[in-house]
């Protein structure tokens, strides 16, 4: 569930960021790099919990799984999105060229979570949510941990999603008062 909720949050923040290109509107940059911390933040969570599962399931931390290594390169195209915004000073450039780069990102999100995995040899069982092979061996309840899992944590996103929100409110609110003095 973590590394839907992951998913999530990359697509949360490219809307945003096409809302900040349209409109200039400073509070889309806001709630698009919250969101693209947050989903860095379950991608991280993701790959933590799924290195888990591969050490219990097949013996060993990481065996380059295309979908762990998918993972990995999104917390990588994710970082220079951090890496960029940390780079720019005025809060007008660092917003629109945030904001192309959220958008330009978020389209390797689903070729590297759903093409890559099926296209290439995984380890990984299919997905059963839409496998029917899969979705027969899923038991009621395991099918009721999984859904109420992923309930609770888009739950947890979006309630991160406002405090983080509200926060870079309160800092650019005082960043406007110590400009003003």
């Amino acid at each position: 569930p973590v590394a839907w909720v992951a998913v999530l949050a990359f697509l949360v923040s490219a809307v945003y960021s096409i809302l900040y290109l349209r409109n200039r509107n400073p509070d889309y940059d806001v709630w698009a790099s919250s969101s693209a911390g947050l989903g860095f933040l379950f991608s991280i969570l993701a790959t933590i919990t799924g290195s888990m599962w591969a050490k219990m399931e097949w013996g060993s931390y990481w065996n380059w799984d295309p979908r762990e290594t998918s993972i990995v390169i999104l917390l990588l195209i994710y970082a220079a999105y951090f890496a960029l915004r940390s780079a720019i000073e005025s809060p007008e450039n660092k917003a629109q060229l945030s904001a192309v780069y959220s958008i330009l990102a978020f389209v390797t999100v689903p070729f590297l979570i759903f093409v890559v995995p099926r296209v290439l040899f995984t380890l990984h069982p299919q997905n059963p949510i839409f496998a029917n092979e899969a979705k027969q061996k899923m038991t009621p309840t395991i099918r009721w941990v999984f859904f109420s899992s992923l309930f609770a944590f888009t739950l947890i996103y979006y309630w991160i999603l406002r405090l983080k929100v509200d926060v870079e409110r309160i800092k650019l609110q005082l960043h406007e008062l110590g400009e003003e003095k």
